[in-house]
């Protein structure tokens, strides 16, 4: 461990140099000008600091003030070594962060007790930094496992429920790009958008408990076929929830609120307007749209601009305007996100869709 000795008497300067060397582990750093151990400690942190309380050009305490100014520097044990016993002085020096101090003439064994036990500490600081430091890095591996392990969930649910949902995965792709759009032209920042595209691929999960002569029934489905197809939203929620996943709980949400209406018309829960999670509300554009813009068993796809003035009409109503507008401002990303993942599309007139 490095102590450095300031003292502008190169007696002194030996005669401490000498007692650090005898203590286990300790290597002396001598300076007789306050001057260069401020250039020196810009560069060094030294476990330990001596500092002689009376020296030209700066005294110990203005050496000590600069030591405790520097944040690395601020945990550093620091010792005034002075001949003055009045009390104002060691105040002054204690205000300003000093940790002891030593009296000339200097009795050894005291000195050597006293660095110990300052070097202990200093020591255990370090101990206890490093594991502070440790652990850290520790919770973000597992954090970042724990992400990645819900994310893995994530995929495969979404491979499972495409087996049973005549949605391709090619939907699912674009409408998580879709809701990336909507979060990043809104503002929501780039995080949130992040984990909005992989968490919305799970919204539709709870239709693999929905019969698949519902499903996959082509044509209008009867008002009971309905009530029975509006229920997965609920299941998909049952799924999901409770997970410490925050991946898996940002999913169940978006399952549970993705087919509310903005004037309140939607389901399960009839919400309106900012109850609505944000979540929800942005993958609602996002499925809607590629909905409108795919084919499906009971339906052929519409061309672009006819499910944009179908979005246009259905803005305060079905869809919040402010997301709306920001989905449409980025009308040239859209357009991409839909060719550059497209599927065999028939485009025919626009037909009755069925969410």
């Amino acid at each position: 461990m490095n102590i450095l000795i300031v003292d502008d008497d190169r007696t002194n300067l030996f005669i401490m140099a000498a007692i650090v060397r005898r203590l286990d582990d300790a290597e002396p750093v001598t300076m007789e000008s306050p001057l260069d151990a401020v250039e020196w400690l810009r560069g060094n942190e030294p476990d330990l600091i001596l500092l002689d309380q009376m020296m030209p050009d700066m005294d110990g305490i203005e050496l000590l003030r600069h030591i405790r100014d520097d944040a690395r520097l601020d945990t550093v044990p620091v010792v005034m070594i002075t001949a003055n016993t009045a009390v104002d002085i060691r105040v002054r020096a204690l205000d300003e962060g000093c940790s002891d101090f030593l009296t000339k003439p200097v009795v050894v064994p005291e000195v050597q007790a006293r660095l110990r036990n300052l070097l202990a500490l200093r020591h255990s600081r370090a101990l206890l930094r490093d594991r502070a430091a440790l652990l850290a890095a520790e919770v973000e591996r597992v954090t970042a496992a724990l992400q990645r392990q819900g994310e893995e969930l994530v995929n495969r649910l979404s491979r499972a429920a495409e087996y049973r949902d005549p949605e391709t995965g090619a939907h699912i792709e674009r409408m998580a790009l879709y809701s990336k759009l909507v979060a990043e032209a809104a503002g929501c920042g780039g995080a949130f958008a992040q984990e909005l595209m992989k968490a919305a691929p799970m919204h539709d999960i709870g239709k693999i408990a929905i019969p698949d002569m519902i499903l996959l029934k082509p044509g209008r489905l009867s008002p009971e076929e309905m009530t029975v197809m509006r229920q997965h939203a609920a299941i998909g929620h049952r799924i999901l929830a409770d997970s410490p996943i925050p991946l898996l709980r940002l999913a169940a949400e978006i399952a549970l609120s993705h087919h509310e209406k903005f004037d309140g018309s939607g389901y399960p829960n009839g919400l309106a307007g900012s109850d609505i999670p944000l979540s929800g509300r942005i993958v609602a554009i996002a499925d809607v749209f590629d909905a409108l813009t795919s084919t499906r068993p009971y339906k052929r796809s519409w061309k672009l601009e006819e499910a944009r003035a179908y979005m246009v009409e259905h803005r305060g109503r079905h869809f919040d305007p402010a997301l709306l507008d920001a989905f449409l401002s980025r009308w040239e990303d859209v357009c991409r996100i839909h060719h550059e993942n497209a599927e065999e599309l028939s485009e025919l007139a626009p037909e009755a869709v069925h969410h």
